[in-house]
Parts: C-alpha cells; structure tokens; sequence
C-alpha cells in the first residue's frame, strides 16, 4: 500500500493566504452588499506597462512563424535575458556574476520552496520569526522539523526572533545552524537589515558552514540610500548565499511568472563522505530535472523590463505603490497606531492595541471597516500582536480604507 508523506499533517490548517481568502468570501457571501477593500495578499494591481506588452506581443508573433518558433528553451534560461539581469541587477553595484549562476525560474517563491531539496534531510534550519511562511512550510514538508508545539512553533526548527527593539531583524541563533533563511526588504514587516548585520550574517556563516537563502525579491523598492540591495555587496558573501529576486512585484509578472536565482559557483558544502561539492552545479541538476524553463514569451517580455522604457515605466508603477505604502503609513499613524515598514518595502506592519489577537483583529476588521488584511500570526508567533497591510491596491480604494479604519472604533 501506497503511503502518505506524514510530514504534511504537521502542518497546522490551511495556507494563511488561503484562509484568509476563505474568511473574506464567506463574509461576502453573508453581506452581497458589502464593499469590501482587500489589503491582505501581495499581489499588484496595475497592468504590465507598455514595453514589456510589445516585446511579449512581438515574442507571440515569432511563434506564430516556422523561421522564428521556439520549443523547449534552456531550463537555466534564455542567454539574453540572463544578460540583461547581470548588466541591470549587478553590474550598477559592482557586483560580479557569471551566466551560469543565474537561474530564471517561474517566480522566487518556487525557488525558495524547492532549494531545500538540494540539502541534506537533516540539516538544521533556522527562520525569521516573523517571515513569509513558504521558507517553514517547505523544510516541514521535507521532514527537518518535530510536530507543532502550543507555543506556536514546530520542534527542531531555530526561529530568529525579530522584535520592535532591534528593528526586526532576526536574533542570532544560540546553537549552530546549516540553512537560515533571510528576507530583506522584508515580508511581512517591511524593514531592511543594514549593511553591517548582513555582514555579521556572512561571518557566522563563513564560520559555521552554512548557506543564507537570501530572499530579496523587494530590492527595486529599495528607497533609502547606503541599503544594501544584493547580499553579494556584502565581502564573502558569494562564498555562503544563494540570492533570489524576482519580476512578480518588479515589473508586475505575479499572473505571468518570472524570477530569477543567482547560485554562486564559489559556495560549495559537504557531503556524506566530507568531499566539497558545488551547491551551482546541484541546483542545475534539480532544475534540468524538474523544471522545463520559462516561456519563451515571458522572458522576452522580463528582457524589456530592463530597456530604458521598460525601467522608466517600472519605476511609474513602483513610485505608484510607494505613495499607498505612505497613504497607510501616514494615516494610520495619524491615527494614532504605532507602525513600521513602508519605506522600503510595499508592506506596513501595525502594531495592534494593547490586548488585541490578530486573528480576531482580522475579523474586527472586516465587519467594521470591511478592509481585509493579514494577520501577523500567520508569518510566525513573532508576529502576534501586528497586522500587515500591503500598498498593491488602487489608490482611491487604499484611501479609502485608511479613511474607514481612521475613523472606526478598533479598541
């Protein structure tokens, strides 16, 4: 008899953002009349601009001709976007990488489950607390984590606890760690960590032999000057970091499905025997295993991302979700709440009245402003007590919801 990968029942319910949309609709299905703002998920709202159109309409029209057609592309990637990511991406930082250690993939929440499988079962993971739940989730599922506690964590899972005080940036773990996962700007609380604790982070994991998985798929909304935009800016990083970006949140590919991961060829880790092996040329392997490329179509269409129109226009749109990002922050915090994010990041992270669960604060929300957010909760127990809102709405709608929200009762 065929059985079941246990490790799936750990997880506790359903996916956060799936719960949450089952809440809304069974909301709106109570109260068809209702006119309801959501705030909750990070997915964009405004069209893909003009330039990455053409070049996708251009790229349909090559397939349509036997002299232009494409069929399977190469897993890793076409050669002229991979380009263009090095020029546009790292170069500007003076950041060297070689074509084969970017890997354009169907989006970097793809990339941040799947790295996992390339390390060993029992590797000791370490986690933001709070963080996007996809980096738990994945390691859960494969089997490097005891059940889940009633304090909200699983067993044998590290958790980097971020608080008010040190700025959110995840604590150091106490005993060592082989996979720690970082993210910066950060979902969901929407702050940076500086240059000189990225460097910390290298050093411990020089020292210890472990890999950063370093998420930064938020870097173009980067605003501040000195905030470091790739984690190889940082000196011997390309010796311990894998880095994933990503066009969903860029360049508005969320329903198209672009991102890209830089794997450097100098990090290399043990295996069973003690012998180096190269982390690049596993993750090339698993890829040409299970993974057939992105369309060509799409890729032509992230190339355009990156020509002077298309950077231009991606620069409107972002500039476009910053000014929500400041409407929620400014007028929650005229409101009187305590917040942080949305300087860097399009995410704003609201500390929540005294005395008050998210989870229960999600509900109030929604029957009394009718404006649906996350709950911190559900990025870790690190995030009790604070809700995320995103600035991926439209504009008269996200004043809107701030105008609700200021002017209701929220205890």
């Amino acid at each position: 008899m065929a059985r079941i990968n246990s490790n799936y029942l750990k997880l506790p319910g359903s996916y956060l953002f799936a719960e949450m949309k089952r809440k809304t609709d069974a909301y709106k299905a109570a109260h068809p009349e209702a006119d309801i703002i959501r705030l909750g998920i990070g997915d964009v709202t405004r069209p893909l601009v003009p330039a990455v159109i053409d070049a996708m309409h251009r790229a349909v029209g090559e397939m349509g001709s036997a002299e232009t057609f494409r069929g399977y592309g190469p897993e890793q990637g076409y050669d002229f976007l991979i380009e263009a990511i090095i020029a546009n991406e790292y170069a500007p930082l003076g950041v060297e990488v070689a074509a084969d250690e970017v890997f354009v993939s169907d989006g970097s929440k793809c990339d941040v489950g799947n790295i996992q499988e390339i390390f060993s079962s029992d590797a000791r993971v370490a986690i933001g607390d709070p963080v996007y739940p996809v980096y738990l989730d994945s390691n859960v599922m494969a089997g490097r984590s005891g059940g889940f506690g009633p304090s909200g964590r699983f067993a044998g899972i590290t958790y980097l606890t971020g608080t008010e005080e040190s700025g959110f940036a995840p604590a150091f773990p106490r005993e060592p760690v082989d996979l720690i996962y970082l993210c910066s700007p950060n979902n969901p609380t929407g702050t940076v960590l500086p240059r000189e604790e990225l460097a910390r982070w290298v050093a411990y994991a020089k020292e210890h032999e472990a890999v950063i998985l370093y998420d930064s798929a938020y870097s173009a909304y980067i605003r501040e000057a000195g905030v470091v935009r790739s984690i190889y800016e940082i000196p011997g990083a390309r010796e311990v970091a894998i880095e994933f970006k990503s066009f969903s949140k860029t360049a508005g590919f969320t329903g198209v499905r672009c991102a890209f991961t830089v794997v450097p060829k100098e990090l290399k880790r043990r295996d069973d025997r003690g012998v180096p092996q190269s982390v690049n040329a596993l993750w090339l392997r698993r890829q040409c295993t299970k993974f057939n490329g992105v369309s060509y179509i799409v890729q032509r269409g992230a190339e355009a991302v990156y020509t002077p129109g298309g950077m231009r226009q991606t620069r409107e749109v972002i500039d476009y979700y910053m000014e929500n990002a400041a409407i929620i922050r400014d007028g929650l915090e005229a409101a009187g709440y305590r917040v942080f994010g949305g300087k860097n990041a399009p995410y704003i992270w609201w500390k929540l009245p005294a005395g008050l669960d998210s989870m229960s604060f999600a509900d109030k929300l929604l029957n009394t402003c009718q404006v649906v957010g996350t709950p911190g909760v559900g990025f870790g127990p690190g995030g009790e007590g604070y809700f995320r809102l995103t600035a991926f709405g439209d504009r008269n709608r996200t004043r809107e919801a701030v105008e609700r929200i200021r002017n209701a009762n929220l205890g």
